[in-house]
């Protein structure tokens, strides 16, 4: 239900993205952790988590989510990517 939420750019917010991947991705990259709690605390790319900024933070955790594969891991990348051009 919650993977319906968008927000007004008709994006998804960040943190219902991270909930679906921390449901997709079992064990997650420990490098990729302190992005994925951090978007798990944005609504938009155009946020600021701290001194780092949401795109950022999403950018950081693409670099760190090599591991993260399969069919939903290369529909969310997709989604992220969109989000920071």
């Amino acid at each position: 239900m919650s993977s319906k939420i968008v927000n007004a750019s008709s994006n998804r917010f960040l943190f219902v993205i991270a909930e679906e991947i921390q449901r997709e991705w079992k064990n997650v990259y420990f490098g990729a952790v302190p992005y994925l709690r951090a978007m798990s605390q944005l609504n938009g790319i155009e946020e600021d988590y701290g001194c780092d900024s949401a795109k950022s933070v999403v950018l950081y955790f693409l670099a760190n989510a090599r591991g993260f594969k399969g069919e939903a891991a290369r529909r969310i990348k997709a989604e992220l990517k969109e989000m920071v051009k």
